[in-house]
């Protein structure tokens, strides 16, 4: 078995059964290509950290509303599923050092992926709000230059924490070098994304 304990296969069936709001299973594809691009880019295992991208969500449909169990409920669910500690230790990781789950609290993200999944995960928020305000709304149009003023931009896409996404730099990545990997992979996947 691999280091995870489920496979994509099982990791489709899981997001089929828990999530059913299009925008969150968006999120997970965004995640997922940035994710297997960091992954790529730093010769690690792509599946493994793209399966990690795909999942890490799995409960906020359920959390959205009660969101100091985001991260919790993901536990469960991943751990019902037959995923080793490691994919559970690492999916729960987005959520540390976040105040609104108060039981994460006490924890912080030490490894590559950990700082590459908060990152990659954050970065989708900032991509696809510069693609929806673009004329065309398409990826497309979007431009690395732009993308580098718009993270600077504070007010820009607000929710989007450019304290996370600056996490890469700690996985030995460069602002603007994950800048550009998340874009690229966002763009290979616009058609699955309607971007």
């Amino acid at each position: 078995m691999n280091k995870l304990g489920i496979t994509k296969e099982q990791a489709n069936k899981l997001v089929d059964e828990y999530i059913k709001d299009p925008v969150t299973k968006l999120h997970l594809l965004e995640s997922e290509a940035i994710m297997r691009a960091v992954a790529k880019h730093l010769g690690e295992d792509e599946e493994e950290w793209g399966i990690i991208g795909f999942l890490h969500d799995i409960d906020w449909d359920l959390t959205k509303e009660n969101q100091s169990q985001h991260c919790i409920k993901a536990q469960e669910i991943l751990r019902s599923g037959g995923a080793s500690d490691y994919l559970i230790e690492t999916v729960a990781s987005h959520g540390y050092v976040n105040e609104m789950i108060p039981d994460l609290m006490d924890k912080k993200r030490e490894t590559k992926i950990q700082h590459c999944l908060v990152a990659a995960e954050t970065l989708t928020g900032i991509i696809v709000a510069s693609a929806l305000v673009q004329p065309d709304k398409k990826l497309a149009s979007v431009k690395l230059k732009s993308l580098k003023k718009k993270f600077k931009d504070k007010s820009f896409a607000a929710k989007c924490d450019r304290g996370l996404i600056r996490e890469c730099e700690k996985a030995g990545i460069p602002l603007e070098t994950f800048l550009e990997i998340g874009l690229k992979a966002l763009l290979e996947i616009s058609d699955k994304l309607g971007m």
